[in-house]
């Protein structure tokens, strides 16, 4: 504590209040602040604060901003302006009136051999306290937000325990940059448009798909070849398919899918997959899509079924999935039909999930494609996105994972031009030899199941344990199934209502709730190597009752180093 004080407290070696208030006649000043967290000085590159008169810009340490800060104390305005790539300028501004009010306390302090006074405020549960002079005529504070009128804040404490506080002042010549005061404002906008233009500004956004429809019966028209950047439509409209290129995910960044779906006339809860066809192999799923369902491999099940491309061969690589979600019953389509006092309905469902460890296999030129398995000509609507957030070129989390295959994948989603349902889990356990090639370690393997069979008895409402095998040996086995679908009722208008009380939304199941995605589980695989090697996933897989039958949508894509 008394190393921080003979840090803070500098008076013998810098010049007087006094002084320093005959400087600030003629000359602007320029006042560096830094940070203390915990007691422990930051040693990186601090901000600064010019005040020119009664012009007050911030500049921020480090990389450039888009965002520039002012106090304009003519006018006892804050200004926050926003300039985006493409020009546009967005501005908010606000009198000092409508920041949170201080409240003045007798405490006193000397920082950089100046007195100062103390105030406190409180924003959104954080204790704030201020320390600030009104000896000079400088005036200004490094937080807009945190006591502008009060005079020059040299130091702000949030929660006792992390500080902004002035290292130096000089009064000297600066540069054009240094005081920058605006000459563009752009469009003035309210608090809720400006934080969502900075919010948005942070990260890039690459849309995809935009207010698709996919349906049933429809038989729309598909463009001519394998054009980029072109909707196609496939199995009577269900699936839904784009040409797209993507950027390579830089280091540091986390890569984000994002995807907005509402009902647009089907009522029911359906099974939904982004994927992305790999196209590296002699046979790929867009033969199955345009060919036919009978140009996929085929998988030769004990039960005397045979399963059109689930699993890699040496010539053919099934669907990467990206995510796998679950449409409500019946969000937006169905609001007005069904009102119930309180149960306010959401307007769509978001389904949002970080996909970092698939970098290697989105970007360049893709192929990527929406399921929705459903028979209605209005079905749903969706839209997806990547956002790309940038992070830290030093970190190193996201950065490792540049190899990524998928080995199999039993979601039907040809299910309308005849693609099988995954029932071969009654007699046999899915098998699917590999290679797995030189320079790649450190594998895991990405794994997504989803039990279905809609009845009392059957595996969408029962709990079963999967096991995952690696060359006969178990690595990984655990029971998928959620007991939170309860807490999505208000994208479901149109779930049914029992004599209990319970919607059928609210009932528990394997590993899937009606609005919402089913995430992935990782599986270490330490001691795999380089060459051929053996899965097989076993689920005791319940059995069918009259016309219905239960399965299981399985993916399983390896991921590691390269």
């Amino acid at each position: 504590m008394k190393g921080l004080l003979a840090w803070i407290c500098l008076a013998a070696a810098l010049p007087t209040a006094a002084q320093q208030k005959k400087k600030t006649d003629s000359t602007v000043a320029v006042i560096t602040y830094g940070f203390v967290n915990n007691g422990k000085p930051s040693t990186g590159e601090g901000f600064k604060m010019v005040v020119d008169h009664q012009q007050v810009h911030l500049i921020p340490g480090g990389k450039a901003q888009k965002e520039q800060q002012y106090l304009d104390y003519k006018d006892n305005n804050t200004l926050q302006v926003l300039t985006l790539p493409n020009g546009e300028v967005y501005t908010l501004k606000k009198p000092f009136g409508e920041h949170p009010q201080p409240e003045l306390l007798p405490d006193t302090a000397t920082i950089l051999g100046i007195p100062c006074k103390k105030a406190k405020l409180f924003v959104r549960s954080n204790t704030i306290e201020v320390w600030y002079t009104d000896a000079l005529k400088l005036k200004g504070t490094p937080m807009l937000s945190y006591a502008p009128a009060l005079g020059l804040v040299l130091r702000v404490v949030r929660n006792g325990n992390s500080e902004t506080i002035a290292r130096k002042i000089e009064y000297r010549k600066v540069t054009s940059q240094e005081l920058a005061w605006p000459s563009n404002f752009g469009q003035q906008v309210d608090d809720a448009a400006y934080m969502r233009a900075v919010i948005d500004s942070r990260y890039t956004t690459l849309p995809i798909f935009q207010s698709e429809q996919i349906s049933w019966g429809n038989n729309t028209p598909n463009p001519e070849g394998d054009q980029a950047d072109k909707t196609y439509h496939f199995a009577g409209g269900t699936i839904i398919l784009k040409k797209v290129k993507l950027p390579a995910v830089k280091k540091g960044e986390t890569l984000f899918a994002d995807l907005v779906q509402y009902s647009n006339g089907d009522a029911y809860d359906r099974t939904g997959s982004v994927f992305v066809i790999p196209t590296s192999t002699d046979t790929t799923f867009l033969d199955g899509l345009k060919k036919g369902v009978g140009a996929l491999p085929l998988y030769h099940a004990r039960n005397g079924k045979k399963y059109q491309g689930m699993v890699a061969t040496e010539h053919y690589l099934p669907l990467l999935e990206v995510m796998r979600f679950f449409t409500p019953f019946g969000v937006r389509q169905f609001n007005n039909q069904v009102k119930i006092k309180g149960y306010n309905w959401a307007d769509s469902v978001i389904y949002k999930q970080d996909i970092t460890e698939l970098k290697s296999a989105l970007q360049g030129e893709v192929w990527i494609g929406v399921y929705l398995g459903n028979y209605d000509k209005g079905g749903h609507k969706v839209s997806l996105s990547f956002k790309y957030y940038p992070g830290d070129d030093e970190d190193e989390a996201n950065t490792g994972r540049n190899w990524a295959m998928p080995i199999f994948n039993t979601t039907n989603v040809m299910e309308m031009a005849g693609q099988e349902y995954a029932t071969l889990f009654d007699q046999d356990s899915l098998t699917v030899t590999v290679n797995i090639p030189e320079g790649v370690k450190n594998l895991q393997l990405r794994y997504l199941t989803t039990g279905h069979g809609g009845w009392g008895g059957g595996d969408e409402f029962n709990p079963k344990q999967n096991e995952i095998f690696v060359d006969n040996q178990s690595v990984y086995h655990f029971i998928p199934w959620r007991t939170d679908c309860a807490t999505y009722r208000y994208s479901n208008p149109a779930s049914g209502n029992f004599g209990n009380g319970l919607s059928s939304s609210d009932l528990s199941r394997s590993n899937w709730c009606p609005g919402t995605l089913s995430a992935p589980v990782f599986i270490n695989l330490p001691d795999m190597k380089p060459g051929k090697h053996t899965f097989k996933i076993a689920i005791p897989q319940g059995k069918p009752a009259g016309t219905s039958q239960s399965f299981w949508n399985v993916s399983g894509t390896l991921i590691g180093e390269k």
